[in-house]
């Protein structure tokens, strides 16, 4: 049976990613720092919680030696300090960067024997904010746009083990019924991203038939990042 870790797994694409190879066979370990949340996700997911604070180091190494064997890790935790570039603490920034880019780094490093034995594959949840930006965030901008770069860099150190990315735009995790005519018309493809667009495409890049693909960065944003928009 087929092995899956997935960061961040107690809401949003971290749920959806594991609730879906779960419900497609594979046996999935869910982890979050959130551990109630975590254990309420995977009862409805079926899959396996592993509470883990990403921003620690220890936490991380005990949680990836609990694995004996693995086919494919998503590193899909992340969070924010959005604020005045001014006034952001060093405090909260370096969480934002342990969190968001030093945990990816350390977890996979710590299951790449795994992955080689196997013949694994990572995938790296980054964002659209690692290619365009809105005022105060530069903290979890500079965390994702790092992500990308660590994604082609270990592609290159652990191959063959393949290394990916996927940058989501606008995916409503919650509250589609809050959304307006605008915000879907405003894609390029029609409507606003879900959850499931994204975990449909970690399945497929952890999969037999993306065997030639490493090192790349799929944006998955219903074509807003090409979209050209003049001032009115």
């Amino acid at each position: 049976m087929r092995t899956l870790l997935v960061t961040g797994a107690a809401q949003g694409i971290g749920l959806a990613t594991a609730t879906l190879f779960a419900g497609r066979g594979w046996k999935v370990y869910g982890l979050d720092i959130q551990a109630e949340s975590l254990f309420a996700a995977s009862l409805q997911g079926g899959f396996e919680p592993l509470a883990c604070d990403l921003a620690d180091p220890k936490s991380i190494e005990r949680a990836a030696a609990s694995l004996t064997h693995l086919d494919a890790l998503v590193n899909n935790a992340a969070t924010h300090a959005n604020g005045d570039p001014l006034t952001l603490s060093v405090e909260e920034w370096k969480r934002v960067l342990d969190v968001n880019l030093t945990a990816p780094f350390l977890l996979s490093r710590a299951v790449a024997p795994l992955l080689m034995q196997s013949g694994g594959s990572i995938v790296n949840i980054a964002s659209t904010r690692a290619l365009m930006s809105e005022p105060h965030t530069e903290a979890y901008s500079a965390s994702k746009g790092g992500l990308l770069s660590l994604t082609h860099a270990m592609a290159m150190s652990l191959a063959p083990v393949r290394v990916n990315a996927v940058s989501p735009g606008w995916i409503e995790h919650a509250a589609p019924e809050s959304l307006h005519g605008f915000d879907h018309t405003f894609h390029p493809s029609g409507r606003v991203g879900g959850v499931s667009d994204v975990a449909e495409m970690v399945w497929y890049l952890t999969g037999d038939n993306a065997e030639f693909i490493t090192a790349q960065n799929f944006v998955i944003d219903g074509g807003v990042t090409k979209k050209m928009i003049y001032p009115e």
